[in-house]
């Protein structure tokens, strides 16, 4: 992949771009010197279709050919302007990322006599207004339905929103948190803490019998010991721990899937996830407008 992005293929395209700019310069400049002697005499190039069709030899109308110069010049210009040769930034230094935030703060500061409708407003009073609930929806669908679903169900690997199982908590400030700063989940590989393959089949069926999913008794009551090394996270009893984000093993939801093989992938391999900070991208009020669309989604209002 890396043969994609390195620095040859700037250089090579920048070629590409200055040559067919010149190349049609060079073109044009050539075919103007080019005269067609007739045989006859009579302005015509000798070729004849259909017994009467005669092909004129006749030089491209000046208003054309000055075309043809105005847009290799704006070609040259732009270039000197703005980026489009190699790593050259242009004169006037704009980038597409200056570009889009300049846009995203015109966009915010026509936005804000609505927010400031929202101002002093709680979360929970947000998630029944009827206005703030539609633009929260709108913003839900903007940037997090791409992963939490349009139906905020999500998926394997993305947390279901209508629920109750929050992993960092589910209040209105810990979901702003959320929101603010993005999560970063990771459970380590335990597979050599647990031991031997056998040792995390009997632990992974031990963790399914604390949501009372289908396991083996046997092997869950030889795992039983082994949960020590699961318990600094997840708790002896296995309920959890909201401040590391570590899940309820009790509940039966499992993010990543359930079943034995997939609990065994788990403690072998762990996993890691994360959810990107929204900081940059949307306002404070956006924030807490979304957050409160959100805490809806699981607290009985009706969307």
């Amino acid at each position: 992949m890396s043969d994609f992005i390195n620095n040859f293929w700037p250089y090579f395209i920048a070629v590409i771009t200055i040559g067919g700019i010149l190349g049609c310069a060079f073109l044009l400049w050539y075919t103007s010197k080019i005269k067609i002697v007739s045989k006859n005499g009579d302005n015509t190039s000798g070729h004849v279709w259909d017994e009467d069709v005669t092909e004129m030899n006749n030089p491209l109308p000046r208003w054309w050919v000055w075309l043809f110069v105005i847009t290799i010049i704006f070609g040259f210009a732009y270039l000197a302007l703005y980026p489009g040769i190699a790593t050259y930034e242009g004169s006037k230094g704009w980038t597409q990322e200056s570009q889009y935030q300049a846009e995203v703060a015109e966009a915010n500061e026509a936005l804000k006599p609505i927010y400031a409708k929202f101002d002093g407003m709680s979360v929970e009073t947000l998630s029944a207004l009827p206005m703030a609930k539609a633009i929260g929806e709108r913003l839900y669908m903007n940037n997090c339905a791409q992963c939490h679903a349009s139906d905020a169900r999500g998926g394997r690997g993305f947390p279901n929103l209508t629920d109750h199982d929050w992993l960092h908590g589910g209040s209105p400030e810990k979901i702003e948190e959320t929101l603010i700063n993005g999560r970063n989940g990771m459970m380590p590989p335990m597979g050599a803490m647990v031991g031997s393959d056998e040792d995390i089949k009997n632990l992974a069926n031990y963790v399914l019998s604390l949501s009372g999913s289908m396991h083996d008794a046997a092997r869950a009551g030889l795992g039983e010991a082994k949960f020590a090394a699961c318990a600094a996270c997840h708790g002896p009893d296995g309920k959890g721990n909201q401040a590391l984000g570590a899940p309820n093993l009790t509940d039966n939801i499992w993010l990543h899937g359930a079943g034995e093989a997939a609990i065994i992938d788990r403690i072998k391999h762990g996993k890691v996830n994360q959810m990107p900070a929204q900081e940059d991208k949307l306002t404070p009020e956006q924030i807490k407008v979304l957050a409160a669309y959100i805490w809806g989604l699981s607290n009985g209002v009706d969307n």
